[in-house]
């Protein structure tokens, strides 16, 4: 019932239309055992999300995306009852007509973090970006090998050669003045990212919009981390790169908090070049955001008091600020959140 999504053109035709995706959904759902269920479609994200029903939630991939597919279904199974965070269980995946393929998962309790973060007290921010910090240093101790047939990018360092070359075209097309896109290259050399880290399991995406919280009586907690469909193996201080933009937003307080509970603390360079390197290619929204010094030139490393550049990542010192950071790392960056149907940006 759904047509062939091989192009742009035929993803922008087929994807955001309800009148066509709505039938399919329906009819895969009855397949699944779950006809007449009530179908909510979630407003935002990159592949056609539907609640079903109170208890599940389904996804499906057209041709173009079908390896996100697979790798989400492998890596939530992977994953399945190992992290201190719920993650949703795998119900059914598979191949579904035409080259699409969809996950029919669990659906998680929660809110989405994006939506409340402004009514939690700092305290309770602190807890919960502790508990993020926990999980994810407990999913980069699992054993990637059983994904790696499934997860790219494979050769670490050929990665970040592919991210470095269109580092500085990515960031022209986002707007970025030219005496801002000729300090990229420089900035990108200053310190060498390392191309044979340890292979860990990434997220790669650990923003408030994939992160699900409640609130009792003890404050508030995490319930939930979704979102795998964009996993991948690789550097580990890869995964801090959206968490310290896209959940601490640059707070030192909360860096530290994160950093303390993972275990680890990454050199300030390493998170700060990396997204650069990577992020920032992928994402464009991370450089395309940030505002631009009306001197025309971001000041040097680091941009304000005396921290070493080698610091750890969080670290305090008397004049750390939140808006203190390198081009591509400031916080008032935000991801570009696709309206449902926007195509994705392949990067692996």
């Amino acid at each position: 019932m759904l047509p062939p999504v091989e192009t742009d053109e035929q993803w922008d035709a087929v994807v955001p239309d309800e009148s066509v995706m709505r039938p399919a959904v329906e009819d895969l759902c009855g397949r699944l055992g779950l006809a007449g269920a009530p179908l909510v479609r979630f407003p935002e994200g990159t592949q056609p999300v539907y609640a079903v029903g109170d208890e599940h939630v389904l996804k499906l991939f057209p041709g173009a995306a079908a390896r996100d597919g697979v790798a989400e279904g492998r890596v939530l199974s992977h994953v399945e009852g190992r992290l201190p965070v719920a993650t949703p269980r795998v119900r059914a995946c598979g191949p579904y007509e035409n080259g699409w393929r969809y996950v029919l998962m669990s659906r998680l309790p929660g809110e989405s973090l994006a939506h409340c973060w402004d009514r939690i007290p700092p305290a309770d921010r602190e807890r919960l970006v502790a508990g993020i910090g926990e999980a994810l240093a407990v999913l980069h101790s699992l054993d990637p090998g059983p994904l790696e047939d499934v997860l790219g990018p494979g050769d670490w360092g050929a990665f970040l050669d592919r991210r470095r070359e269109c580092a500085v075209e990515q960031q022209r097309t986002r707007g970025l003045p030219a005496a801002g896109l000729e300090q990229i290259p420089e900035f990108l050399d200053s310190v060498p990212l390392p191309r044979a880290p340890r292979r860990s399991l990434l997220h790669t995406e650990v923003m408030r919009q994939h992160v699900l919280v409640d609130v009792d009586a003890d404050g508030w907690r995490l319930t939930g981390l979704f979102d795998f469909e964009p996993a991948m193996v690789g550097d580990r201080a890869y995964d801090f790169v959206a968490v310290g933009l896209f959940v601490n937003q640059g707070e030192p307080a909360l860096q530290t908090r994160l950093a303390t509970a993972y275990g680890h603390a990454f050199a300030r360079t390493s998170c700060s070049r990396t997204p650069c390197c990577t992020c920032t290619a992928i994402s464009p929204g991370i450089c395309g955001n940030c505002p631009y010094p009306p001197q025309g030139r971001y000041p040097p490393w680091p941009r304000h008091g005396s921290a070493r550049p080698d610091a750890p990542m969080g670290e305090h010192h008397t004049a750390a600020r939140p808006d203190a950071g390198p081009p591509c790392a400031g916080p008032l960056a935000r991801k570009q959140r696709p309206a449902f149907g926007a195509r994705p940006v392949l990067t692996r």
